[in-house]
């Protein structure tokens, strides 16, 4: 690629970033008069319709990620820039073969070739660690105990009975009444034992 070319997609990068700015700027001001700000500054819900809602809800979730994209536009705008002072604009980043021309032309910021971003477009990335947010709050309270993973020392008292232990203490004193523990109470099928089971069967 020589100079010229060089010149030519700074100045598409740069006018690209002009429009990606003012684009941003335009979903700020539209997300500052948005109702859904007004909608959520109102101290009770009740008179809302929960479609009006839902709407509100969707545009503005709309508009912040239309916002995201256009960021993470900008920040690939600015690598080319950066990658141009270098001399190193229009090499692709996976494999390192120059990038076609006519895709430069067409997406003057694109930093893999057609080949390696098909590859990276295919890959269908896992993230274990997004896990929803209830289960740090809540946790597992029937989870795994100390116990549990120490096989030399089996006492027979794992996280189970640990938390069963802790509630205990939750009880109130001398009032059985408001408790149906099951141990208590036994529905009569649960009584007939396998063997009697068994012998109720036809041969």
């Amino acid at each position: 690629m020589d100079r010229k070319d060089y010149d030519r997609y700074r100045i598409k990068l740069n006018k690209e970033k002009e429009r990606v700015l003012s684009l941003i700027q335009e979903l700020k001001e539209n997300e500052a008069v948005d109702s859904y700000a007004e909608m959520a500054s109102e101290l009770s819900f009740y008179d809302n319709h929960p479609s009006d809602l839902a709407t509100e809800n969707f545009d503005f979730e709309r508009g912040k990620a239309l916002k995201g994209n256009e960021r993470e536009i900008l920040s690939k705008i600015d690598e080319s820039l950066q990658s141009l002072d270098q001399g190193k604009y229009g090499v692709c980043k996976r494999c390192g073969v120059e990038i076609s021309k006519e895709r430069l032309d067409f997406l003057p910021y694109a930093q893999y070739c057609i080949k390696c971003q098909t590859v990276i477009g295919s890959i269908k990335e896992y993230r274990s660690n997004r896990r929803p947010v209830e289960e740090a709050v809540i946790g597992n309270p029937f989870g795994y105990g100390y116990n549990d993973y120490n096989e030399y020392e089996k006492v027979g008292f794992d996280a189970e009975d640990s938390f069963q232990a802790v509630d205990s203490f939750n009880r109130l004193q001398n009032r059985f009444d408001i408790y149906d523990d099951d141990d208590m109470y036994v529905e009569p099928v649960e009584k007939v034992s396998n063997e009697q089971y068994k012998n109720q069967l036809p041969d």
